[in-house]
């Protein structure tokens, strides 16, 4: 027998997430933004006009022209093809970045918050430390003792950012676990870290998910800075904070050398944020299938 027509017409879950997401204009001017980022990124041998680490001295500081679109920077090097393949590295900074804190801070929220007592004392009191500091301030301090470099830049930008995720998690769980599914798992013998991993997480995600993708923003913006003083990715690396740096004393003489990094930071941060505010939205119980 066939299912009743009703059932046939009902979306599934992320069909329906997907048409929320698409009812905020926003949220889809930020994806087709994102998209685009992703393709330059993907697609950089095929798309960029030059080699981004050629140089040419006697074509040096050479304003916007059908030749270089966006102009050459003080080593004669082709900016749009070195902004194409900063997509590429800040990116990769960003979900690395990403992955490193949502792993670390996913662990210590589910344990501080599943088995509390003196393990959530102990855990989130190091959290607390952590958010004492400037994020700023502390990714610069980890990156100093660690030494510069964009890999180092990408760590200390996910450490500094594990209690966001930390106590995000902890918040969730400390709701989740004295539910009646958590309760019956228990009583039926589930393990620890079966409970954890099917009964408890899952139901944890929509705000991790929605965190993630505004870390993103922030994690991009946090190393784009840390190149910007030096600390990040290094000379020739074609990578957008680090280009700002290269030029900052050109803003006068060639202000097209900072305008367009300038602008694929702040393009790609905008995107990231307004995916982010459209996930929350589209994910908030009180607006589920209203």
């Amino acid at each position: 027998m066939s299912p009743p027509r009703d059932t046939l017409q009902t979306p599934p879950e992320t069909a329906w997430l997907w048409h929320r997401l698409r009812q905020n204009r926003l949220s889809v001017v930020g994806m087709v933004l994102i998209g685009g980022f992703l393709l330059l990124a993907f697609a950089a041998p095929l798309i960029a006009p030059a080699d981004p680490m050629k140089q040419a001295l006697y074509n040096r500081l050479s304003p916007p022209t059908l030749e270089h679109p966006f102009g050459t920077d003080d080593f004669g090097r082709d900016i749009l093809s070195r902004m194409i393949y900063g997509a590429r590295i800040s990116l990769r900074v960003g979900v690395f970045a990403v992955l490193i804190a949502l792993v670390l801070g996913t662990c210590i929220g589910l344990v501080a918050g599943y088995w509390g007592g003196w393990i959530d004392q102990v855990l989130m009191r190091v959290m607390d430390l952590l958010l004492a500091f400037p994020s700023i301030l502390l990714a610069i301090g980890i990156v100093a003792i660690l030494g510069p470099g964009l890999e180092n830049a990408m760590l200390a930008v996910g450490i500094v950012a594990v209690p966001q995720y930390a106590r995000l998690i902890r918040a969730s769980v400390l709701t989740v676990r004295e539910t009646d599914y958590v309760l019956a798992a228990r009583a039926m013998g589930a393990s620890d870290a079966r409970i954890l991993a099917i009964a408890i997480l899952p139901n944890c995600l929509a705000p991790l998910i929605v965190q993630a993708t505004l870390g993103l923003a922030t994690a991009i913006l946090d190393a784009a800075g840390l190149s910007f003083l030096g600390l990040g990715a290094q000379p020739p690396t074609p990578e957008w904070g680090a280009m700002l740096s290269q030029g900052r004393e050109l803003i006068v003489r060639a202000p097209w050398v900072l305008a367009f990094p300038g602008g694929a930071i702040f393009f790609t941060v905008l995107a990231f944020n307004l995916v982010g505010d459209g996930l929350r939205d589209a994910l908030d119980p009180k607006a589920i299938r209203r």
